[in-house]
Order: C-alpha cells, then structure tokens, then sequence
C-alpha cells in the first residue's frame, strides 16, 4: 500500500505495544509551553530522543503509525550500516513511523526506533536522517533502555525513602503546637523527591551525551559524515531555544543546547569522513520520500508551495499526484502517476500508487495489473500483496479468488498485524464456502481489534469446522486459551 495510518487504540499493532517508564511528577517548569504537549521532565528535553516514553512520546503515538514499504526500505537502507557498526543484530530492530509533524525520534522498550513524519519532511538530506539514526542507536547499543529501568528503581528507592523519613519527622512533630510543627518533615519529603528526580535527570543527561558520542563513531566508521547531526541540532536549537528560557538546567534531561552543540561540532571536525557526500542515488530517495509525505500529510496550499506547478522535477509531479488522489481528483491522478510511470516504467512505488488509486475509486480489476507490476518487483512487500489480495478478492472474478486468498496469506505472514488482511481473508473463505478458515480469519480480526469476546466465539467455530491438528486449528486454540497479561 501507498501509504495509510494505522491507529494506535482500534489497530492495536504490536509494534505500539510497550511498557511506559513512569517516574515522577515534579513541579511544573514555567517555561514549558503547553503547545508542545509535553511534561514537566520532557518539556525541558530540547533535542529528539526519548529514551523514555514520555507525555510527548505518548501522545505522538497516539497519533498513529504509519506504513509504507517505500519509505520503510529507505530507512532501512539508511539504518543497516548504522546498526552494523554498532553491533545491533540485523533485523533486531524494528523502525516505525509517527503521524506526527513535529521534529523528533526516540527509541523505547521493547527494542523499537520511532521516527516522526515531520523529522523526515524537513530533513535537508539523507545525513540528517542518518545521524538520528545513529544518535538512536547509540541509546540502543549503550544498554541505556535498561539502565534507565535500573536507575530509575533507585531514585524510586531515594524518593520513598525520603517520604518515610519526612513521614516520621511529621508524627515526630505532631505533638507539638506550634503551626510550624511538620512543616520539616514535609521539607524531607519534598527534597528527597526532587533530589530523586533530578539524579534520574543527571543519568539521562549522560547518556544523550554518550550517545551523541556514539552517533560520530558509527558515523566515520560508515565513511559517513558526521554535518548532518550537527546541522539538526543547530536548527532544533535556533528553533526552540526560547521554549527553554529560565529552566533549571537541573531539571533537563538533555544537555544544555549551546553546550552539547559546542561539543559536537569539536567531536565532527575531527571526523575522518566529515568531508563525505551522500550517495546521489540516497539522495534522490530521499527527495521522493519527502515528497510522497507531503503529498500525504500536507494541505494542498502547502503542497502547491513547495512544488509548484513550474516545478517539473520527479518528486514535485510525485506529490502533485498524490494530492490530486487524496482530493479525489482521480482522472488527474491517475494521468500524473502515468506520466511518472513513463519516466520511471519500473518505479514499483508508483505502480503501487496506480493500484491504490484505482482500487480505492471501483476499478478493482485495473488496479490487479498495476499491484502485480508492483509485487512482482519487491514480493518481500507484505503491504504491497496485501493491497494485491485485496484487488484480486474486489475485483468480482471468482476465478481470481484462489490468487487473492494466496495474497493475503502471504501478506499476512509477513504483516502478522495488519487487521485489513485478515478481514479479506474472511471474505474470501466465504466465496469459497470454507467456513472454517473464514471464521479463522474472523477470529484473528477480533482479536487484533482487540475485541476478545468475538475473538473467541469466531475461534470456537473454527475449530469445530477445521481438520484436528491443522495450523489454523492449532492457533484458533491458542486464541482460545488466551489470557491477557496482567497490569501492574
């Protein structure tokens, strides 16, 4: 598929499924802007890693995940030779998505690298993109993810042990009767809190500072240079630097701007590939992954902003197109997308975008072709077969509905948690009168929906219907047996 959101509470992908690491509630920071959505800790955090999910993070999840195998194969073209010299298993690491405008990526528990949309729209270059990357990694190599868990048991420890302590002192002075009496113990409270909070902080502050270090190693070791992190930064820092006017140093989890900048520029100059120049053909990508999000995310005043119709370039005539598709201008859309597929007859992407078009306005059988041009270039394109299957299952010719059902198998196998697939699955078993599988698919529907009471019903007619011992009548029982883990 072109590009579409998956929404984080209906969809309930597993790759948005984490533990949140809650700590405290300090006070408010005055300078916080309430624009940003942000918390107290992460309203003092300038720069874009959350090694910890917070309110920010939470909140950009919220949003939505977004997939797209174009956009997905370019960040992990950028990210294999970052995790290589990091020593991160190949594949370990899982890159998604945010539905998000704003500048920023973090990574998470759970080993997951969160990349918001707006990073990669205002991205200059490939380096840029690639310097966070490495910057994330370096959190992840670092171990920093369980080393925040640990620290963050211990500042638990610090505060609760202050407040017994202030606890006491209060009982101690209660038989006192002078209007002061506890206000001591309630100071011991107090401080150990915010000196728990702000050990936790200075912990946090060095591993930005680590990573960063990080990010330049992996950097020169892929002959990569390392301007693109530094230039980020210096553009986060012209951009935001007012939001952290007054805020006790103290109470931010990343280094001061000035400072970390000052450090990284000395740490880059002295690179061996600082000179280094992105492959032109990264940075054609690049320029047509930007597009295609614009053309997806953006106002079409926007859009005609920045791609102008005297723009004639691949990526303007790219977003032109998949804005005149959004606004249902099918017959203009569908004429730019032929028009991109004549300079480029082999592009799968757009051959994907032709079959999307098509499919989404009635022209299931003329969207089949175009999604097999598409598939038959990149089959390891789960999102791809799944749009294919659905085409084949829409398109209305029963002889096609075996080829749809093999589809969105496939698809399923390699997208495990796109709810949409097996939906289609269901529909096709019932073309077929295969009731069995038909309630099998409706059963992993459910449950992807989150609805376990109709997971289970659909599972225990299945399993009725299905051979003993068969795959699908194994896992209707696995649905059946079930148990959601227990909340802490």
């Amino acid at each position: 598929m072109a590009i579409f959101k998956v929404n984080g509470c209906r969809a309930a992908p597993t790759h948005v499924r984490f533990n949140l690491l809650s700590l405290f509630s300090p006070p408010p920071v005055k300078s916080a802007r309430a624009s940003l959505n942000w918390g107290a800790l992460a309203s003092a955090a300038l720069f874009f890693t959350s090694v910890t999910l917070t309110p920010a993070a939470q909140a950009q999840v919220r949003h939505g995940v977004i997939r797209d195998t174009e956009i997905e194969a370019l960040l992990k073209d950028y990210a294999n030779p970052i995790f290589n010299a990091a020593g991160i298993a190949k594949g370990s690491i899982k890159i998604a998505l945010i539905d998000d405008r704003s500048f920023n990526a973090f990574v998470t528990t759970g080993r997951r690298m969160f990349v918001n949309i707006g990073a990669l729209m205002e991205s200059k270059s490939p380096n840029e993109i690639i310097g966070v990357i490495a910057h994330e990694a370096g959190h992840i190599a670092g171990g920093h993810l369980t080393l925040q868990r640990e620290r963050a048991g211990m500042a638990q420890i610090m505060a609760t042990a202050g407040m017994v302590l202030g606890a006491g002192a209060m009982v101690a002075g209660s038989g006192n009767r002078s209007m002061n009496a506890g206000n001591g113990g309630m100071g011991i409270m107090l401080g150990a809190q915010e000196l728990a909070a702000r050990a936790m902080l200075s912990y946090q502050r060095g591993e930005e500072q680590a990573a960063d270090r990080a990010a330049i190693k992996y950097l020169a070791a892929t002959n990569q240079s390392p301007k693109g992190l530094v230039d980020t930064f210096k553009r986060l820092s012209d951009d935001q630097m007012f939001k952290l006017d007054g805020v006790d140093p103290y109470l931010m989890s990343h280094p001061a701007p000035q400072d970390r900048i000052a450090s990284l520029e000395q740490l880059a100059s002295s690179s061996s590939a600082y000179a280094a120049k992105d492959q032109a053909s990264l940075v054609a990508r690049h320029e047509m992954m930007r597009a295609k999000l614009y053309g997806f995310a953006a106002k079409s005043e926007e859009v005609a902003r920045r791609y102008p119709q005297s723009d004639m370039s691949l990526p303007a005539r790219y977003a032109r197109a998949i804005v005149n598709y959004r606004y249902k201008k099918t017959p203009e859309a569908l004429a730019q997308i032929d028009e991109l597929l004549r300079a480029q007859p082999a592009n799968p992407y757009f051959w994907e975008l032709k079959g999307q078009v098509l499919l989404e306005f009635g022209q299931a059988r003329e969207a089949v072709s175009a999604l097999r041009r598409a598939s038959s270039a990149v089959p390891e394109a789960g999102l791809i077969r799944g749009l294919l299957g659905r085409a084949l299952i829409a398109s209305g010719d029963r002889t096609l509905v075996d080829e749809g059902i093999r589809e969105l198998t496939n698809a399923s196998q390699r997208e495990p948690d796109d709810i949409e697939n097996w939906r289609q699955l269901a529909i096709a078993y019932n073309q077929k009168d295969n009731i069995g599988m038909a309630e099998f698919s409706a059963a992993q529907e459910a449950m992807l929906l989150g609805d376990m009471q109709s997971a289970v019903n659909h599972a225990a007619k299945a399993k009725g219907l299905l051979p003993a011992g068969s795959p699908a009548a194994l896992k209707a029982d696995d649905i059946l047996n079930y148990r959601k883990p227990k909340s802490n």
